[in-house]
């Protein structure tokens, strides 16, 4: 109708072809063309004939079926960019992440996003791999009816997950755990970025300051390592890790629920055979800089430091009191007893005990207090 309009108006001679074209916004040679066709064959002559035909490149019917077959079969309630990664990994698909978005939204397979708001400010990534890491944790329902806390070491430079593991419930020992993993595969860092939970930190007033003289078990390991503790103080600080815990909670129950696991331990086999090497392979990038400010760790036993540590006075039947146990010190030739020494307790992540006499261990014993017969052997 609009093409009438004007083609009415250039033939009575109010409009000139340029100011025809205008109106349609066309060009003048376009509506030249228009009144040759629309002269020929009428309105039907102004239909684009390239609607009607179908791309050379546009995917089979089949295809687009198999994969809509194969979402709904084996991957409902998957994101897609993780369903995509599987489609290629795991079925040998070849079409774009886009393609795959595209026919799964069209058969109201997934629904389309919101846009995201803009980031307003972000923390530039330290330039090498080593320099600080991050550690936090996350509450989910992992696997059905089962509300377990996952523990993430990540590095800040590459965001490589270094650690993963699941737990009851974070806290020092996992903290443990989780950073000496990380040194035990790639080396001592420099600095280590955490919330401020009770574990990591004292906070003398609700919401201030982390107290930076009284620390918590974990701040005392950190620095007999030399390694920087830093406080987060916003949800926004650690803006990298809650991003990356979203990954793991869209995608993490899926696969577990694929692979038949319910259970913690072959929860953790997975993370650590198949789950953290597939996720760093699509999500690790690269340093700013060459090379790497991890370092070998030299130096003492590391679980003697990645542990919990209580000073005690051993009482005159050279016993030593902790948590409701009383530790037996075996006979040694060493010396004929330790009455009213001072002595450290050591609490390992797998609960078993020690005792310290200075440098020098004295006896070691398992979870429920009771001294191990090899030390009581060597004591003999």
């Amino acid at each position: 109708m609009r093409f009438e309009e004007v083609y009415a108006g250039w033939q009575g001679k109010r409009l000139t072809q340029q100011e025809a074209g205008e109106l349609l916004g066309v060009s003048e040679r376009t509506f030249r063309r228009q009144i040759g066709r629309f002269e020929a064959e009428g309105m039907d002559g102004l239909i684009d004939l390239r609607m009607e035909q179908v791309s050379s490149r546009r995917a089979p019917v089949d295809e687009v079926l198999g994969v809509v077959e194969l979402y709904g079969s084996g991957y409902a309630g998957w994101n897609v960019k993780h369903f995509h990664r599987w489609y290629e990994r795991e079925h040998g698909g070849q079409r774009s992440y886009s393609w795959v978005k595209n026919v799964l939204q069209e058969a109201k397979l997934v629904v389309r996003s919101k846009d995201r708001g803009k980031h307003r400010k972000k923390r530039e990534r330290k330039p090498l791999a080593g320099m600080m890491v991050h550690q936090d944790a996350s509450t989910h329902e992992w696997v059905p009816e089962q509300m377990w806390d996952l523990v993430v070491t990540m590095d800040d430079a590459t965001s490589k997950h270094t650690s993963m593991f699941f737990c009851a419930e974070e806290g020092t020992d996992s903290s443990f755990h989780g950073f000496g993993q990380t040194i035990a595969r790639y080396g001592l860092f420099c600095s280590a970025y955490t919330d401020r939970g009770s574990h990591y930190f004292h906070t003398p007033k609700a919401g201030g300051k982390v107290d930076k003289v009284n620390l918590t078990q974990v701040g005392r390991a950190l620095k007999q390592l030399g390694v920087e503790h830093i406080a987060a103080y916003s949800p926004e600080a650690r803006g990298r890790s809650e991003r990356a815990f979203d990954t793991h909670q869209g995608r993490l129950p899926r696969e577990l629920a694929k692979a038949g696991i319910t259970d913690m331990d072959a929860a953790n086999r997975y993370l650590d055979e198949v789950y953290m090497p597939n996720h760093n392979a699509e999500f690790e990038l690269p340093a700013l800089e060459t090379g790497s400010a991890f370092v070998p760790y030299i130096g003492t036993q590391l679980p003697d430091i990645l542990c919990s540590q209580f000073e005690r006075t051993v009482e005159n039947d050279n016993c030593v009191r902790y948590e409701g146990r009383k530790l037996q010190i075996p006979a040694s030739s060493a010396r004929a007893h330790y009455v009213k020494a001072q002595v450290r307790v050591h609490r390992y992540v797998d609960g078993t005990l020690a005792l310290f006499h200075g440098p020098r261990k004295i006896a070691s014993y398992d979870a429920q207090g009771n001294p191990y017969v090899q030390e009581l052997k060597q004591a003999a």
